[in-house]
């Protein structure tokens, strides 16, 4: 198991945003977080990333408990956080906005700007242009390659198609399904079901700041009861 959180409670100022949530991720795996907006799929990545800091309970991240440290010290532990605002460096070129994020992985190996590039080959083509000429779609690229340019061993995804066109959301769909191939461990908080179906192992559903079901994305599938229940599809 490389993650796993149990029973957080999270608080903005005083009110109360998480209410117990546990969910846990084994190396290897692509796990899905559903829910409709202002449930807390956010606020539990942002728990676990230590920018928003829970009041109670326990995150470990290969076993050792993380809770209580600096965002940048969870950073340095092997952890990588995409938010949903696609912070890039927008005078900064492609390559440079790449170059700067990147770390040497184990022994040398890992990601590096040739193998981002053929798995993002639109990133090549504009690899001269700056940041924040890109489209959103392409930015949201960029966020998601730079943080892998710095080897993380478990990437936070926090809402990565919202408000992409459908073209752009199936290229990342693409793109997400290469990173499983690849065995990158990822938790994608997500609104969009049938994107999170295609392309998680398991998924998580929360509901006013609770877990409210959790199984395999195959169970999900062939049980279209559960998003109804949960999130009116």
């Amino acid at each position: 198991m490389l993650l796993e959180v149990r029973e957080i409670n999270t608080f903005y100022g005083l009110s109360h945003i998480l209410f117990g949530v546990s969910l846990e991720i084994n190396e290897g795996e692509i796990v899905g977080m559903l829910g409709r907006n202002g449930v807390g799929k956010t606020t539990t990545l942002r728990s676990i990333m230590g920018l928003t800091p829970p009041h109670s309970g326990t995150i470990k991240f290969d076993g050792e408990q993380i809770m209580g440290k600096q965002p940048f010290q969870i950073a340095r532990r092997g952890m990588g956080f995409v938010p949903e605002d696609r912070i890039i460096f927008p005078d900064l070129t492609v390559c440079d906005n790449l170059r700067y994020a990147a770390r040497k992985g184990k022994h040398g190996e890992g990601w590096t700007l040739e193998r981002i590039y053929s798995m993002f080959p639109i990133l090549k083509e504009r690899e001269k242009q700056e940041g924040g000429t890109l489209s959103g779609g392409e930015q949201q690229m960029l966020t998601i390659a730079r943080t892998l340019m710095g080897n993380p061993r478990l990437i936070l995804l926090d809402d990565p198609v919202e408000g992409l066109a459908p073209v752009l959301v199936r290229t990342l769909k693409e793109q997400i399904l290469l990173l499983k191939q690849s065995k990158v461990t990822t938790l994608i908080a997500e609104e969009n079901s049938s994107f999170i179906q295609v392309v998680s192992d398991r998924t998580y559903i929360l509901e006013k700041g609770q877990v409210c079901w959790h199984g395999d994305a195959l169970e999900l599938k062939e049980k279209p009861e559960i998003l109804k229940k949960y999130l009116g599809l």
